[in-house]
């Protein structure tokens, strides 16, 4: 077992597999993970939607499960944590308009502490503006932002994972397991 703590960040309509599987291999593996929105408490719920790749210009969209959140965002001390996971789906693009959520990506930053996002996830780390000379991948539709941020884009498969310092990052769900096997090398735990 190990003691590591990662910080999850959250909201609604989070994909739902991109919170769901990163989150129970972690604690699989013994890392304590504390997943938290903004505005809500331990016990209380974010909906999470499940996006598809089947043939469409671009993902379908349906109803995923409820999520129960175990730790409150008002109480995050970034200092107790080793690591920052965020999951794609719609919640980073209304999460990033969050000040404090933008300040505890920084500080995770600037202590150069494993972050792992996912899908439309680098939205997040484009707003907190730490992409600015790094590289990186994302949901293709997010390449834009990372270029504009400063950043380079890597368009990988979509099964891949990109490791740059401190960050790893992934296009979207079906990259678990390279997404996930690169976060806890991060983290010490592989």
């Amino acid at each position: 077992m190990t003691s590591k703590r990662v910080l999850l960040l959250a909201g609604d309509f989070v994909e739902d597999y991109e919170i769901m599987v990163p989150f129970q291999t972690l604690l699989t593996v013994g890392v304590a993970v504390d997943a938290v929105c903004p505005g809500k408490k331990t016990g209380e719920q974010i909906r999470t939607a499940i996006h598809d790749f089947e043939g469409d210009q671009t993902y379908s969209e349906k109803p995923g499960h409820n999520f129960t959140l175990n730790a409150d965002f008002a109480e995050i001390d970034p200092d107790s944590y080793d690591g920052l996971l965020i999951p794609g789906g719609r919640a980073p693009e209304y999460l990033r308009l969050n000040a404090d959520v933008l300040n505890i990506v920084r500080a995770f930053d600037a202590a150069k502490k494993p972050i792992a996002a996912i899908c439309h996830g680098l939205q997040i780390l484009s707003a907190a503006g730490i992409l600015a000379g790094r590289t990186c991948t994302a949901y293709p539709a997010c390449g834009p932002e990372i270029t504009l941020a400063g950043g380079t884009y890597a368009e990988i498969a979509i099964n891949g994972a990109h490791v740059d310092g401190n960050l790893v990052s992934a296009p979207a769900w079906p990259a678990h397991p390279a997404f996930c096997r690169e976060f806890l090398k991060l983290l010490g735990v592989l």
